[in-house]
């Protein structure tokens, strides 16, 4: 198993463990800065804060798109380890319960513990998943550019258990010198960040996160993509309309769950301490979906892709939609109560319009492994025959 496998291969488990916190934290840190602001009391100009806020929306937009790109590729690949993280209909209802469960035991924590040493190990968890997020999304673009004339040389660590007929492999772990090479400059970001939490760093392992949150959950269909989305719609407002806790932990939590950009950034530069805040959660979320749909246009078999851009688009609508509200009104603001009516609404519209509402309902996203069965099984049949 190369690298690039394992770290293919660890990243659906570490997408779906991190999930339930990612969402559990798109609170709206995301959605305010009021909280930081009210003990500076910093007055960020105009300049400053569509800087800020137009940075952020590109931020959540790259992610979405390319990870949906990579979605399409990862949903036909024929090897286990590359194969994504399926959600069913049963995960999606029970995921506003779990999401619920993890954001009021968090929110327990940091009551009862020291708040520093909880983000201390926080720190060293997410520093782990963030090498092998980074690494695996410049894996692509390192086969593009590294030189041809530089060698590349094949590892591999291998360690077994027992002998003989007995002998079990614990670890069989083959790489080559790109992946060494994205290893070792995610290793650096990682560090970075550990050191300073700068927000530069913070940002590079988020925008990771969030790519291959996209690219690796992946809804079986269009109505377990509805589920999840309308769970989670009721589950954010909640939480930050009804309690203070979303809130609360998002100040608390000190991880790279979030994209930041700062609103003083022309006054004091890259030193620049003031941030406007998107979670991750208001990215991947939306962003399974629309990948979905993507991959629903695939299907179709037609050169248009009507229901990625229709998405893509509501999912800019539903953000800027939130941006201003909170701005407007100078209050934290659930970002899903925005970004679920468009996304789903959006294409579900124009599905209707073309007559084809029933066809996307209707459609289902075989896993890979079952292809790849149902392959074997019918070739199979064919040699007895």
């Amino acid at each position: 198993m190369s690298e690039a496998e394992q770290l293919q291969a660890a990243a659906p488990e570490a997408a779906a463990a991190a999930a339930a916190i990612l969402d559990a934290l798109n609170a709206t840190d995301s959605n305010g800065t009021e909280a930081l602001n009210a003990t500076a009391k910093f007055v960020a100009t105009p300049e400053g804060t569509a800087l800020a806020y137009g940075s952020l929306v590109l931020m959540a937009l790259l992610p979405i798109f390319f990870g949906a790109i990579r979605s399409v590729s990862c949903s036909k690949s024929k090897n286990a380890s590359e194969m994504p993280e399926t959600i069913t209909g049963r995960d999606a209802a029970r995921f506003p319960i779990i999401a619920s469960c993890t954001l009021f035991g968090l929110y327990l924590f940091f009551k009862v513990f020291s708040q520093d040493y909880i983000n201390l190990l926080l720190s060293v968890y997410f520093f782990g998943l963030g090498v092998l997020g980074l690494s695996h999304t410049m894996s692509p673009l390192m086969s593009r550019v590294y030189p041809a004339s530089f060698p590349n040389k094949q590892y591999q660590l291998l360690l077994t258990q027992g002998s003989g007929e007995s002998k079990e492999e614990i670890i069989n772990y083959e790489f080559d010198t790109k992946n060494l090479v994205c290893l070792l400059i995610s290793t650096v970001v990682g560090v970075w960040y550990l050191m300073k939490k700068h927000w530069i760093a913070n940002n590079l392992f988020g925008l990771a996160f969030a790519l291959n949150g996209v690219e690796l959950l992946h809804l079986n269909n269009v109505s377990t993509g509805c589920i999840l989305l309308g769970g989670l719609f009721v589950y954010d407002v909640f939480w930050v309309f009804g309690t203070n806790v979303m809130v609360t932990v998002a100040k608390s939590f000190e991880a790279p769950i979030k994209l930041v950009f700062p609103q003083d950034l022309l006054e004091k530069g890259l030193g620049a301490s003031n941030f406007a805040m998107l979670g991750l959660g208001d990215i991947v979320i939306p962003g399974i979906f629309i990948a979905l749909l993507l991959r629903f246009d695939v299907s179709l078999k037609r050169n248009s892709r009507t229901y990625f851009y229709s998405s893509f688009l509501a999912y800019i609508f539903g953000l800027g939609l939130t941006i201003f509200i909170m701005h407007t009104f100078k209050h934290a603001q659930p970002a899903l109560l925005y970004l679920v009516p468009a996304c789903v609404g959006f294409p579900c519209v124009v599905a209707l319009i073309k007559g084809e509402l029933a066809d996307m309902f209707r459609y289902e996203e075989v896993p890979a492994e079952e292809e790849s069965a149902e392959e074997d099984s019918s070739e199979s049949e064919k040699k007895d025959q």
